[in-house]
């Protein structure tokens, strides 16, 4: 079983906070990922206007709702070159962690960015320099969320720092904390070279779940094609992503994980879940 949720800010535009919230609940939808920034008008989510009133009201105003938080999506550049920008994205995401724990959200997620100011794809992501950099944004945020009593979400990227299985391994292994966990896209570790091939994808889907298994708590769940070296999303069963290696391994050791679709629409969202439904 995958218990299906949605991004909210693929559920309707940005707005004032309790009418997008009214539409979470019309469309009948119980586990979102939240980006507070992308999603609430009238009120700021940057760096430094966290309080632990707004954190409360917003609580109070899912729970009224039913709505349940699986991630509070807070996606920075830890890999910045820039130290002031990074500097302003390390201070952002502690004030999510601040929120994710008035909201009891289960973990505030992020990838892991590109070595580039611009955030563009560049070979410099794959250096030592831009993993070290990463992990030193990352053992404050993890400090902090250790201390504030929450779980960071980790997602990697097929063209960002942790692109593969065995990177993402060596980072849960270099930061040795409890309160990292996986955001598994597993169409995001699926490179170019692997889109029509099968077999290839179930081997890097299958050596995740090897590695860290143990760390995944949750799934991205989409499908894509490449245009040239560019991934595009599509909804599930319209693009080139094999199904059965990801369905296989949730069958066998993940029952009942929360899976938010990516990019999916609210006319669209029932049909994607009974097409991934069926593949399960």
């Amino acid at each position: 079983m995958i218990q299906f949720g949605m991004r909210g800010h693929d559920i309707c535009p940005k707005g004032p906070l309790t009418q997008v919230l009214d539409s979470f609940e019309a469309l009948g939808i119980e586990h979102i990922q939240l980006a507070p920034g992308k999603s609430f008008s009238d009120y700021d989510f940057s760096a430094g206007h966290y309080s632990t009133g707004l954190g409360w009201y917003l609580g109070r105003e899912l729970a009224a709702r039913h709505l349940h938080v699986a991630v509070l999506g807070c996606y920075i550049n830890p890999a910045s070159p820039d130290p002031d920008t990074r500097e302003k994205a390390i201070l952002r995401f502690i004030d999510h962690l601040r929120y994710a724990k008035r909201i009891g959200a289960d973990m505030v997620g992020t990838e892991t960015g590109r070595f580039s100011a611009d955030f563009s794809v560049t070979p410099a992501t794959r250096t030592e320099e831009c993993y070290q950099t990463v992990l030193e944004s990352f053992r404050r945020i993890v400090r902090a969320a250790e201390q504030i009593g929450v779980t960071v979400g980790v997602e990697g990227v097929f063209d960002h720092t942790l692109y593969n299985p065995k990177m993402m391994k060596r980072f849960l292994d270099d930061i040795d904390s409890e309160n990292v966990e996986v955001i598994l896209d597993a169409v995001n570790l699926i490179p170019p070279e692997a889109e029509f091939d099968p077999d290839m994808q179930t081997r890097i889907i299958a050596e995740a779940f090897e590695l860290y298994g143990r760390r995944i708590s949750v799934l991205h769940l989409k499908d894509f094609v490449f245009e040239g070296s560019r991934q595009l999303y599509r909804h599930p069963g319209e693009g080139h992503f094999h199904y059965p290696a990801l369905m296989q391994q949730i069958r066998n050791g993940k029952p009942g994980i929360i899976g938010l679709l990516e990019n999916s629409t609210p006319d669209l969202y029932r049909r994607d879940c009974e097409y991934l439904k069926n593949q399960l």
